[in-house]
């Protein structure tokens, strides 16, 4: 199939986004079977409420923040004041000096009198700015601060809230995109404070002050700036609609390439071992082409609102100075030239935070489209938050005995829910404490889907799984984890230093806790050939290590975790001969005293298991010890068959 056209794909939004709800979200990509969480529709005053309850604690610092802004922005409209001042009582006899009051010298027409009082009026007007910034810095600097604040706090939000989702919904979302999330989506949030709070107080505040200065000085010419209130109004009714579903559209788009761009760097040696370096650089290039054209076309909406205002303050500026212009020729009138230009300082006043305030709508709206994304993903359920016990079954490790139950279990991924397809089916087993239990069978069998039901990453879907007769719904999941040690065939490791990924599942670990686990891997010897020894750091996911290396560190680290129940997912694939004997020696060591469930394909590997459970189609076909399994010859021994290529087994 070819890849389409950022053209195409762009038409096809269109297409879309037409017909949809001016509240719902439109992708570029086409229905899928994995049902998503429904889009919720939220309006502005419920967006803003979640905003507000998100400062509690804050409140009052907001307050006095706003109260500053108030003292301030009041202080700033005593500036056009003075050109009345300057024009009707010191240039001009309209009524000159003589009209000032009383308490203020220099009240005769002399040039030096006149001089002197716009040196006066200067040195207040400079006082008067001085007070008005500082006050408006300190306010200013409050929110900043608190931005940031919250900033962290909704980040430290959606974060925890992602990592206790359910485990399918992880898969969805992919690291891209929570990365997306995090920092686009929650930290742009953050921006409201000064969008929908500080910026639209201080425009209120003006606005307020400004009329009614205005209704001083000229009645009739306010009503006629009133009329530009509905104007507002019906400005942001017509546009906002349409303007934030396509925030949150392109929101979306930038949230898959950040997740296709992590994904293609993430498997750069597929990527380049099969040459598609060039394919994934298309791919990213279309991808941002179409999210240029979907911003293209949000700035086009956008832009109208601010071509609406260049057109409505020249026209409010001309109204003024025709009406204001006629009446101070007309010598039966009383208004003067100070009051005309006046009202004009004041009508720029009122129109250019207006103005300011409409042209920031458009970034209100991408605020509130992240912020929206952002509220989305925390309204989603937690892991298992339906079957959370009101009381968890408290749990003490020292008491722990590590029998884990499987009673008529069936189960089947969430994301197949509505047509199951069973991945395992009717498992009953019953793992004494300290037993090593292998799990062998085919790919799709079933077994690294039943070790993901023990370390509880999912619920069965019928059935139960019980942890020394409790069942795992009735025990909190993190304290239950806290008995697991994992060590998969794909090896995940941090981005830090050695020791912090041994140490990973106890960060109090000494240094010597650290070696001695790192000894018994068979992990010491290469580690201490590294420049930087257990300070070497390893790089993303452990790129700077080969496959057998990052195999011991990940069994170090779960010989540190010092687990009740191990997991151990083909733990020594990636090791040669001589280090696989090692390090068998040393996890029959640390397997002794411990519940286990060892998956091999290799299985030469698991002779000396417990229990051996062949799985088959998701069910359990065989069950025994390998002399059991040998003498019934059944399943098992036919795969050992094709293993070793022997026709005679022992």
């Amino acid at each position: 199939m070819f890849p389409r056209s950022s053209k195409t794909r762009f038409h096809d939004y269109r297409a879309r986004r037409k017909v949809a709800h001016e509240r719902d979200k439109v992708s570029d990509i086409g229905p899928t079977s994995q049902p998503k969480p429904a889009a919720r529709k939220r309006s502005f005053i419920a967006l803003f409420s979640a905003f507000f309850a998100l400062a509690r604690g804050h409140r009052l610092l907001i307050a006095a923040a706003l109260a500053t802004l108030s003292l301030s922005t009041g202080l700033a409209l005593l500036m056009p004041a003075s050109t009345k001042v300057v024009i009707d009582y010191i240039l001009t006899d309209n009524p000159g000096p003589t009209g000032l009051p009383d308490f203020i010298p220099y009240r005769d027409t002399s040039p030096e009198a006149r001089r002197s009082l716009l040196w006066l009026l200067s040195g207040a007007l400079l006082i008067n700015t001085l007070f008005m910034v500082v006050i408006g810095l300190w306010g200013r600097w409050q929110m900043t601060r608190l931005s940031k604040r919250l900033q962290v706090l909704l980040r430290r939000r959606v974060f925890d809230h992602a990592v206790h989702l359910p485990m399918h919904r992880i898969h969805e979302l992919k690291s891209g995109g929570v990365a997306s999330l995090l920092r686009e989506d929650a930290g742009g949030a953050a921006e409201l404070l000064f969008s929908m709070l500080y910026n639209p107080w201080r425009a209120l505040t003006q606005l307020v002050g400004t009329l009614a200065i205005l209704a001083i000085v000229d009645w009739r010419m306010l009503i006629g700036s009133l009329v530009l209130i509905p104007v507002i109004w019906a400005t942001h009714k017509t546009w906002i609609a349409r303007i934030r579903p396509l925030y949150h559209d392109i929101r979306a788009a930038r949230q898959g390439i950040d997740a296709q761009t992590t994904e293609a760097f993430g498997g750069i040696r597929v990527v380049r071992g099969f040459n598609r370096t060039n394919a994934e650089s298309s791919r990213f290039v279309r991808s941002n082409h179409f999210m240029a054209r979907q911003e293209l076309f949000t700035w086009w909406w956008a832009r109208l609102l601010e071509v609406a205002w260049q057109f409505i303050i020249p026209i409010a500026s001309v109204a003024v100075l025709l009406y204001g212009g006629s009446r101070v020729v007309n010598p039966a009138d009383t208004m003067t030239i100070g009051d005309v230009m006046m009202f004009s300082a004041y009508l720029l006043m009122l129109l250019g935070p207006l103005e300011a305030l409409v042209a920031s709508a458009t970034g209100i709206q991408n605020n509130l489209a992240g912020f929206d994304r952002a509220l989305d993903l925390l309204a989603e359920e937690r892991e298992f938050a339906s079957v959370a016990p009101a009381s968890p079954t408290p749990i003490n490790p020292a008491h722990v005995q590590g029998r884990i139950t499987f009673q008529n279990v069936w189960f089947a991924y969430p994301e197949r829910s509505r047509d199951p397809r069973w991945v395992l089916r009717d498992i009953n087993l019953d793992v004494q404490p300290g037993e090593t239990i292998a799990l062998v069978g085919p790919s799709g069998a079933g077994k690294t889907t039943l070790c993901n039901l023990v370390a509880r990453f999912y619920d069965p879907t019928k059935g139960t799984i019980r942890l020394d007769g409790a069942d795992l719904r009735e025990l909190d999941a993190r304290n239950y984890r806290s008995l697991l040690g994992i060590v998969e065939q794909d090896v995940f490791l941090f981005d830090g230093s050695v020791a912090q990924n041994i140490a990973y599942a106890r960060r109090e670990a000494t240094q010597a806790q650290i070696e001695h686990a790192a000894r018994i891997a068979n992990a010491h010897a290469f580690i201490t050939d590294l420049p930087d020894g257990f300070a070497a750091r390893i790089g993303e996911r452990g790129v700077k290590l080969s496959g057998g290396q990052k195999q011991r560190i990940a069994i170090a680290r779960a010989i540190l975790a010092d687990p009740h129940i191990l997991i151990l997912d083909e733990a020594t694939s990636n090791l040669d001969s001589e280090s696989e004997r090692l390090i068998q020696n040393a996890l029959t060591t640390l397997m002794a005293s411990r519940t286990c469930f060892v998956i091999a394909h290799r299985l030469s590997t698991i002779r000396h298991a417990d229990r051996i459970v062949v799985l088959e189609d998701g069910a359990i076909r065989e069950i025994g010890t390998h002399e059991h399994l040998l003498a019934i010859d059944g399943r098992y021994a036919e795969l050992l068959r094709i293993q070793t290529g022997e026709t005679t087994l022992t």
